[in-house]
This record gives structure tokens, C-alpha cells and sequence, in this order.
């Protein structure tokens, strides 16, 4: 892969790499996939408290040999037996609706978890395009810097060929030129890092040249801390406590579950033929005591609502310094960008100086390298600050939603 940056070169732009790791992440498949699975769960659930039909088949046969063998009253000398049987537990629409609850809250719970990684993508996305858009930029004006500085050795090699300028003189902006020439390939081989890293963040596999579209990274209004979707796991887990202290309460209830038979069991014994036959009942589970355990799982659960309570206020604590910070942040290095703006127009206006006196023989070499550094050093100081400007503005966003 190179950077040529040839003009038939495909152009690519942030939306591109964006939606390449939001569609390749196998995270966020997962989560999705999750969420399928607790559906399915759901099902399982009803389906559970549905009538539930089992066969069963016992054959046995106590042989008693010689006065030895089981006891006969025990065994009855054998079995033989082919029920089927059915069993309904009957449970309240109530306790079947919380349990379906606790798996909504799951999946909403998933949902979210699923949009906070999102963003963390999509931040760790855009922050790799912005860091490689700048390297783009900064290898551009170093590329234009170098076709000046090759321009200009050539009418200063003339001029020191005519002793117009001391060898030396030539020298040291041979020197100059070179140097430069080092520090665009070093831009290059950072440019080609930075977009391999992009691509793979974004789970793309190509080598292929490739020019970066300006990143049209604007602030987005950020929403109340309460609809955030980084404040919202605080209200699901809220919800979740509720669900479980409900669910404790319904496994305490009375149980009562209808069961019922119908088929052949014999011993063999007497009229054989006469034992097909039925049996229903109802059986009925009254909790008594259990040792406290109910009080012990409540007690955890108040526990945990602490607990709760303790990181939403920290988080909020954090969120809104947070916010304020990159606020700051971001008007103080737009202040310094307008700062840096005005010092390259006064470097552009010295370097253009300085070539005029050159075409005349009348500048010094010396004063021309420091006007042409200080302006390479300024510009590149502007690409990094709006580098920086960019990743404020992306910090920022990862809150907005």
C-alpha cells in the first residue's frame, strides 16, 4: 500500500470506516444474538407451564430361589408397568408476567450495554480516522514544502555558481532540503500505520491507496443525563432489583400442581388382565419456615440498591466534569488555533520576502532556513491542533446519545 496520493486514488470517508466496524464487530453480534437467545427463553418459559406429558415403563422381576429373595410384600414377586402421565403446575398470570419482566428487563439491559459499546466503536473509530487524516495532512504540506525547496535549490545552485552566493551558503539549504525530504517518507510510513490501524479497527481487510475525506465532525447536542444511555443501566438495574425482590416473594407462595396417569401396572399377581387403570390428584406446597433465607436474599438486595445508588452518583459527579472539561478544552485550543492561523500568514509573508531577495541576490541564506522552518513548525503546529480540535469534538459525542 502506498500514498501517492494519486488522483484516481478511491476516496474514503469516516461514514464508510464507521459503518464497516459497526457491521463486522462480533461483539455487537453478540449482543444481538443475546437477545435472541433470552426470546427464546421467554418460550421456554411458557411452554414450561403448559401441561407436561412423560411415559414411563417399569419392568421388574424378584426372583426368590430356594426360600431366597426379596421380600415378596416388598416386591410383590415383580412389576410391570407403561403409565402415561400428566402434570400442570398452575401458577398466577402475575408470576408468569414477572418472570417475563425479569427477561424484558435482560434485554433491555443488552440493548444498552449494546449501544454503549457502539459508541465506544465508533469513538475508537473516528479518533484512528482523525489521527490518519492529520498524518494525510501533514504529508501533503510537506510534499509542497519539498517542491518549493527543490525550486529554489535550483535557482540558488545557479546563483552560487556565479558567485552571486558562497558554497556554503548552498550547502546549508541542501541540508535544509534533504531534512525535509527525510521527514516526508517519515510521514509516509506513519500515514501507512495509522490506516492499516483504521482498517483493522474497522474490520477491513484491503491494502489498497486510499485518499481520507475531510472528517465533517460537527458538536451534537447532548441529551439529559437522565436519557442517556450511559445513565439509563442505572435505572435498568434498578428495575432488575425490583424484579427480584417480586420474584422472591411469588417462590414463597403456596404451590399447587394437578397431576394424573392412565395406563397398565400390575405385579402379575392376580387377574393381570384386569390392571389397567388411572389415578389423579392435586398436591399443594406451603412454605413454612426456611431458616431466615427469604429475610437473607431481601437483605442482599437492599445491598445492592446501595450499592446502585452509589455509583449513579458518582457517575453523575464524573459525567458533568467531564463534559465541563472538554468544554474548556475545546475553546481554549480553538483560541490557540486562531493564535497559530495569524503567526503563518506573518511566516508566509517573511518566506515570500526572502525568495524575492533571493531571485536578486540580496537575501541571506540563513534568515530564509529560519523563515521556512518556522513556517513548516506553525503549520504543523495548525494540523496537530486541528487534530486535537477533532478528537475534543469526538470526546464530546461519545455522550450524545
Amino acid at each position: 500500500m502506498g500514498f501517492a496520493l494519486a488522483t484516481n486514488a478511491q476516496q474514503k470517508s469516516l461514514e464508510y470506516f464507521i459503518q464497516s466496524g459497526l457491521q463486522n464487530s462480533p461483539l455487537l453480534k453478540d449482543y444481538h444474538n443475546q437477545v435472541l437467545i433470552n426470546q427464546l427463553d421467554s418460550q421456554r418459559i411458557r411452554a414450561g407451564y403448559r401441561p407436561q406429558v412423560n411415559g414411563t415403563s417399569i419392568n421388574s422381576y424378584s426372583p426368590v430361589v430356594k426360600g431366597y429373595g426379596y421380600d415378596g410384600a416388598i416386591t410383590n414377586g415383580g412389576q410391570l408397568s407403561a403409565l402415561v402421565g400428566v402434570n400442570q403446575a398452575l401458577v398466577s398470570k402475575k408470576y408468569l408476567n414477572t418472570q417475563f419482566e425479569a427477561l424484558q428487563i435482560q434485554n433491555l439491559g443488552l440493548e444498552n450495554t449494546a449501544s454503549m459499546s457502539e459508541q465506544d466503536l465508533k469513538r475508537t473509530i473516528i479518533a484512528q480516522y482523525i489521527s490518519a487524516y492529520g498524518d494525510l495532512q501533514q504529508l501533503k504540506f510537506g510534499r509542497e514544502v519539498n517542491a518549493l525547496l527543490i525550486k529554489e535549490e535550483g535557482l540558488l545552485k545557479s546563483l552560487t555558481e556565479s558567485n552571486v552566493y558562497r558554497q556554503t551558503d548552498y550547502l546549508t539549504f541542501l541540508v535544509t532540503r534533504q531534512q525535509q525530504e527525510l521527514s516526508v517518507r517519515q510521514l509516509e510510513i506513519q500515514l501507512q500505520n495509522d490506516y492499516a490501524t483504521l482498517n483493522y479497527l474497522s474490520g477491513i481487510v484491503d491494502t489498497a491507496e486510499a485518499i481520507l475525506a475531510v472528517p465533517g465532525i460537527r458538536i451534537q447536542a447532548l441529551p439529559d443525563i437522565n436519557q442517556s444511555v450511559f445513565f439509563r443501566k442505572f435505572t435498568l438495574d434498578s428495575l432488575q432489583l425490583t424484579n427480584s425482590r417480586n420474584l422472591i416473594e411469588y417462590n414463597y407462595k403456596p404451590k399447587v400442581n394437578l397431576f394424573a396417569d392412565a395406563g397398565y401396572n400390575s405385579t402379575l399377581v392376580y387377574q393381570a388382565y384386569k390392571n389397567f387403570g388411572t389415578s389423579f390428584g392435586v398436591s399443594i406446597t406451603v412454605p413454612i419456615y426456611d431458616g431466615r433465607q427469604k429475610k437473607i436474599q431481601q437483605s442482599k438486595l437492599s445491598v445492592s440498591e446501595r450499592t446502585r445508588l452509589g455509583y449513579k452518583d458518582f457517575y453523575k459527579a464524573q459525567y458533568t466534569q467531564q463534559v465541563a472539561q472538554l468544554f474548556q478544552q475545546l475553546n481554549q485550543t480553538n483560541s490557540l488555533i486562531a493564535e497559530i492561523d495569524h503567526q503563518i500568514k506573518y511566516s508566509e509573508g517573511l518566506i515570500n520576502v526572502n525568495i524575492k531577495l533571493l531571485e536578486t541576490g540580496d537575501a541571506k541564506i540563513a534568515d530564509l532556513v529560519i523563515a521556512i522552518n518556522n513556517y513548516m513548525t506553525a503549520k504543523n503546529l495548525l494540523t496537530q491542533n486541528n487534530s486535537s480540535r477533532l478528537q475534543i469534538i469526538n470526546q464530546i459525542n461519545y455522550w450524545n446519545r
